[in-house]
């Protein structure tokens, strides 16, 4: 089993590779002092497992817990930490396992072994975490990824099975559905199209096109969006209250 270990305390992650020596078919593969370091080390390497501290500078280990609910294929997660209260946010986060600190070998061992039999049956469930929308989202890039503020985003497109991220500082492609965005981020986001989202906050105005079809003018676009025939109504809702 290859491990990853994301811990903002170097001791805390010296304990936990001290007790990994002691099991039977398990390696660490890279240590992580925060969640993105964490992120870009289980795209390059893909482990099986991530043991995630949650209080951590940056991403926490909640978020980067939801990030890597998305991966494909998706590692096992335990959080280790030093505060019970994260418990329930923990396990909605898709966690397998919560193990206070300090470590005891036994329960080490005992999350080891939930993490084996959830691989054997990896992929039977996906999810996006606790519930709550991310502050980032991360675009796989060749040799690691890159995370992308929401806040930066001016609107998301469909191409086939890719999502176009337009943002502040370029275009970058995700393996995430628009359908499973727009549900995520129905507060900043508003279909304008099957295929297009647009940032609420970059809308400026609705306008006809020399064919008579409806076009929304962004805030930071280079030219408009084709506006489909269906969310014409929502749309023009929306500007009344910008």
């Amino acid at each position: 089993m290859r491990v990853v270990i994301a811990d903002d305390e170097p001791l805390a992650r010296e304990r936990l590779q001290s007790l990994l020596a002691d099991l039977p078919d398990v390696s660490v593969v890279a240590e992580a002092a925060n969640g993105e370091q964490a992120l870009h080390a289980c795209a390059e390497l893909q482990p099986d497992l991530v043991l995630l501290d949650i209080a951590m500078p940056g991403l926490d280990g909640l978020e980067t817990a939801r990030h890597l609910a998305t991966f494909e294929p998706r590692p096992a997660v335990v959080f280790c930490t030093a505060y019970d209260a994260h418990a329930l946010s923990a396990f909605e986060a898709a966690a397998i396992d919560y193990l206070m600190k300090p470590v005891r070998p036994e329960r080490l061992a005992a999350a080891i072994e939930r993490a084996r039999v959830f691989l054997a049956g990896r992929g039977d469930a996906q999810g996006n975490g606790d519930g709550r929308a991310r502050t980032v989202l991360c675009a796989r890039l060749r040799g690691g990824l890159r995370l992308i503020p929401v806040e930066d985003i001016h609107y998301l497109q469909a191409e086939e099975k890719y999502v176009v991220v337009h943002h502040a500082r370029g275009e970058d492609l995700i393996e995430e559905s628009l359908k499973s965005l727009e549900e995520e981020f129905a507060a900043r986001f508003v279909r304008i199209h099957r295929n297009c989202l647009v940032a609420r906050h970059e809308l400026i105005e609705l306008r006809r096109g020399t064919a008579g079809q409806v076009q929304a003018v962004l805030r930071h676009g280079k030219q408009p969006l084709e506006v489909s025939r269906r969310c014409v109504a929502t749309l023009r809702q929306d500007l009344r209250h910008l």
